[in-house]
């Protein structure tokens, strides 16, 4: 498994939006992702990333440094097919 399907999985899936602690949303650019460990079936990232945290007049009020810990499940060619925080594991 590589770096870019990890990052292209991450960027269009929703699972981030667990990490938001202030009703915004995941900035893509910010993200990093480390590989911890990976066997043929699943692997266990660590994840961080910007919170984009935005006003009610629509300019960027901040940023929130999240992370946490993700268990990705592949599939027989090594593809991401879906993927769960770890328990316990969020910031």
């Amino acid at each position: 498994m590589d770096q870019t399907s990890l990052q292209e999985f991450f960027s269009a899936s929703s699972g981030l939006a667990q990490l938001c602690t202030q009703n915004g949303w995941p900035d893509p650019a910010s993200m990093r992702i480390e590989l911890l460990e990976e066997d043929d079936e699943q692997a266990l990232c660590a994840v961080r990333f910007d919170e984009v945290i935005m006003e009610g007049s629509g300019c960027e009020a901040g940023r929130v440094a999240c992370w946490g810990r993700f268990r990705v499940r592949l599939d027989a060619r090594g593809r991401v097919v879906g993927a769960e925080l770890e328990t316990g594991d969020r910031k």
